[in-house]
Parts: structure tokens; C-alpha cells; sequence
């Protein structure tokens, strides 16, 4: 099984596992804080002036019928979007548009819809994917939840965004969708230009789009909302001749106005001084910092903005591959599977232990026997560990390197049942499972150092620290692809 087949099934296992009770809704939440003393909630910060916000009922009501038919006239033809619309069973209608956003989250629209359409084509419901996948289980009888609320809390993978998505496309909530697109076209149609990723601002957008999202056609108008920003206001170039919605963008005012300003002094003419300034309220929320002022240079794109991104922290993990002889002598390799929440959570790996900075190797091999040991009951010499190398691999905050070693197994072993779940699969079993990328180049590198050490041809050896093979590029197989989606599923 691929990662992202992976993950879209632990997803669903999740959801079939759990049943009952919702969540507190994920839309609205309430800014009333505890007090760090136990007494009565903090007062909430005042909100922003309505230079930032929705509070017009006539505008709302306007922005609405002009974005709704817009879309209408210029929406694409998606498969999804056919489905949500045609389909008359509610079970199916969600678990069409559940998918589409799994993959939509993977990659680019055109490239989504041929994968999209032959995965609907082979897995049409919940249950088809069920019976295809060793990892789901059904205790919900396959019903997808209805509400917001529920598919959040009973779908575990699924966020505030997808939820909202699901329940407003399927099964019509009047709820609304922050997504990136989303978080574009709202900041610049209100001048946000506070930072766009903290939570403070987060909220305060879920609360327009919430606002904004049309009473009787909540799916149509989010799916509008995102069709905007995926077409017309675009991150860079965006077309504002062609947007359904500037005479309510703010930030396309102010370019106006300062166009105006310009052309009259051009002319020789002595307007007065454009009102194109911020809201004027001190320490207002949504504005940009005073270090970083309005450039006229740069028009509606000076919004949305971001905080500067931060490096990537460096972490090291040393992980064994830890190998023995099965049926007609075939290696196998024992997997663990990840925590259920995190970073890669539910996928499987060779057995890992997290590393401190600048340890010496010896030091890292006796932390990894220490791990070993635990696992399979019985000492493990530090010294026995093959050293194969070091595989690179780069999360978006994280640079990883991982330290790879090997260990050969003579006879029989028993697993301590108490920990993490955990099997022994030949070489085609481990690349049907949810692994990760990384440790699909873990086990190519191990291969070929097994193949090196095999060859009559004696190689130069490998210095501590060097690249191992393969680290540095991909193979058939190893990245992250849709294509992935596709494969049949393994036997057990």
C-alpha cells in the first residue's frame, strides 16, 4: 500500500473503529480564554475594526449572488463535483467528496481526475474500500457522518477544512471552508494583513467564511470561494478585471484609488491625499506590522501575508533493519508500526529510536540495541549491528537523517505483544504496506550494500557520514505518487 493510500485508510479504519457522540463544533469557536489561575475566563480581545470584517448584511447578501453566479457561468467540469451533485445516496455522496479531497491534497486538479475517476471506478463506496484494505475495520456499518461536528471527530485524519467541505458539498450544512485558496481570497478582499498562518488570524477567517457561506447553497458557494482563488485571485498575476467580487475587495479599492491619485497628479490636478491608509486603530489585529507597510508595487498580492518560513530542524534516528530467514528462505524484515497521532502517524518503519545531536557511534549503536532489546526480549550486542549508512530525508520542517544499520537473525524470535504493533514481511509485503518514502530508501540502501558485500569485485569502503546509495535519488516506487493509489492490495 502506498503512503497516501496508507493514510487515506487509516483514515478510514479510524472513522469505522469509533462510533458515537460529537464534537464540539469546529466552526465558532469561542476566543473566551481561562484565566492561568483557575478563576474566570480572560475577556476575549477586542475585535477588529469593521474595515475587516462582514458586518454589512446588504454587502454579504450581494457578495454572495454575484460569486454564486459567477460560478455558475464558469465552474470546471470535475468528476467530484458531478458526483455530489448526482448521486442520491448521502453515504456515497460524501464518501465521493471525502476522496477528492484526499487527493486534492496531494497534488494539482488535472492531475487528480484521471487517478480520482479510476479510484471511483474500482473502490465506488466505503465498504469496496473496506474489503480491499487489511487495516479497516466496520463498526459504523459504513454510514459517513453528517455533520461538520461528526466528521471531525469521528474520522480521525480529518480536519476543520475537509469537514467543513464534506458536510457543506454533501449533505448541505451551512457551514464554511477555510482552505489556502480560501485564506487568499478573504484577506484581500478585507486587507488581513496580519500573518495568515497564526491561529489568532486562522480564526478570525473561519468566522467571515462562516459568515459569508450562502444559507441554501453552502457547497456551491465554498466550492465558489476556492474556484476564485484557484483561477481568478491567483498568488501572483491575479486577473481582478475578471473578479465576480472586486467592488467588495478592499485591497482592490485601494489600488484603485491610488491609480487615481496618480493619473490626477499626472495631469497637473491637486487632489487631496488618497484615503488609502490602514484602519487607524492601534494594535488592530488583522493589520499588517508597521515594520512592514503597504508597496504600492505589489498591489492585492501585499496580501495574504506570511511570517517568515523557518529552517528545517535537524533531527537524527538511528533505525535497523532488522532481517531473518522465512518460508523457503526468503528474508523478511520486521516493521513497527508508528503512534496513531504525529508526525507519519500509522504508517510502519523499521525499528527507530530518535538520536540526540553529535553522539558518537558508539554511543548511538548502544541506544539502538537498547531499543532492539526491549523488542525482542533478549540482549543485543552493540558491536553485531552492521553499520550500512546514512539516509537523507527532507519533511517540510524537518531535515532527517536517518542512521542505518543492520542485523541478521538466526532462529526464531518472540515479540513483546505489550508494544507497538508490529509483523515480519518478505521485500513485496513491506512496499505493500503504508510505509514511508524514507523507508523505502532505508531498504534500497540496505540491498545495496547487501549486493556490494556479495560482489567478487572488492569496492573502496564506506566513511562514517557518507550518503548511502540511492539517499540522494528516487527509484520506481519510492515517492510519494497518486499512481500509488491504484496498486492492488498485498494478501496478508
Amino acid at each position: 500500500m502506498s503512503p497516501a493510500r496508507g493514510r487515506a485508510a487509516a483514515a478510514a479504519a479510524g472513522a469505522l473503529r469509533r462510533s458515537g457522540g460529537s464534537a464540539a463544533p469546529p466552526q465558532g469557536r469561542s476566543r473566551r480564554r481561562a484565566s492561568p489561575r483557575g478563576g474566570a475566563p480572560a475577556a476575549a480581545p477586542a475585535p477588529p475594526p469593521a474595515r475587516h470584517l462582514f458586518s454589512d448584511p446588504a454587502e454579504v447578501e450581494a457578495l454572495r449572488r454575484n460569486l454564486l453566479a459567477w460560478y455558475d457561468r464558469c465552474k470546471r467540469d470535475l468528476p467530484w463535483r458531478a458526483l455530489a451533485a448526482t448521486e442520491p445516496d448521502a453515504d456515497r455522496r460524501g464518501y465521493a467528496v471525502w476522496v477528492s479531497e484526499i487527493m486534492l491534497q496531494q497534488t494539482q486538479v488535472a492531475t487528480v481526475i484521471d487517478y480520482y475517476t479510476r479510484w471511483m471506478q474500482k473502490w465506488p463506496t466505503l465498504q469496496a474500500l473496506a474489503q480491499a484494505s487489511l487495516e479497516v475495520v466496520s463498526e459504523l456499518a459504513g454510514r459517513m457522518p453528517r455533520t461538520a461536528e461528526d466528521l471531525q471527530k469521528l474520522l480521525p485524519g480529518v480536519g476543520r477544512y475537509t469537514a467543513g467541505a464534506i458536510a457543506s458539498i454533501s449533505y448541505g450544512q451551512a457551514t464554511g471552508v477555510v482552505d489556502g485558496n480560501v485564506i487568499r481570497v478573504l484577506c484581500r478582499l478585507r486587507c488581513v494583513g496580519a500573518d495568515s498562518s497564526s491561529p489568532a488570524v486562522i480564526d478570525w477567517l473561519w468566522d467571515m467564511a462562516n459568515v459569508l457561506v450562502d444559507r441554501s447553497r453552502p457547497g456551491d458557494f465554498n466550492q465558489a470561494l476556492m474556484e476564485l482563488g484557484a483561477t481568478v485571485c491567483v498568488p501572483k498575476s491575479p486577473l481582478c478585471g475578471e473578479c465576480p467580487v472586486k467592488q467588495h475587495c478592499q485591497a482592490w479599492r485601494r489600488v484603485e484609488k491610488e491609480l487615481a491619485f496618480a493619473s490626477q497628479k499626472l495631469f497637473g490636478k491637486a487632489p487631496p491625499v488618497p484615503d488609502v491608509e490602514d484602519c487607524g486603530v492601534g494594535d488592530c489585529p488583522l493589520c499588517p506590522p508597521a515594520t512592514e507597510p503597504w508597496d504600492s508595487s505589489l498591489g492585492v498580492t501585499n496580501f495574504p501575508r506570511k511570517a517568515a518560513k523557518k529552517p528545517p530542524r535537524a533531527m537524527r534516528t538511528a533505525t535497523c533493519v532488522l532481517e531473518r530467514r522465512g518460508c523457503h528462505r526468503a528474508p523478511e524484515y520486521l516493521i513497527v508500526q508508528r503512534p496513531s497521532s504525529g508526525l507519519l502517524a500509522g504508517l510502519w518503519e523499521f525499528p527507530s529510536v530518535p538520536l540526540a545531536q553529535d553522539l558518537q557511534e558508539e554511543k548511538e549503536r548502544e541506544e539502538l540495541a537498547d531499543h532492539l532489546q526491549a523488542w525482542m526480549g533478549r540482549p543485543v550486542a552493540a558491536k553485531g549491528l552492521q553499520f550500512i549508512g546514512e539516509v537523507i530525508h527532507i519533511f517540510s520542517h524537518i531535515h532527517q537523517t536517518y542512521v542505518v544499520y543492520s542485523l541478521h537473525l538466526d532462529g526464531d524470535v518472540t515479540l513483546d505483544p505489550a508494544l507497538s504493533p508490529s509483523r515480519w514481511v518478505t521485500e513485496d509485503e513491506f512496499h505493500a504496506s503504508a510505509v514511508s518514502t524514507a523507508m523505502k530508501k532505508v531498504l534500497k540502501a540496505h540491498g545495496k550494500q547487501r549486493r556490494k558485500e556479495s560482489s567478487p569485485v572488492k569496492g573502496s569502503k564506506r566513511k562514517r557520514g557518507a550518503k548511502a546509495p540511492g539517499a540522494g535519488s528516487p527509484c520506481p516506487g519510492t515517492q510519494l505518487s497518486l499512481r500509488a493509489f491504484l496498486r492492488a492490495p498485498k494478501g496478508p
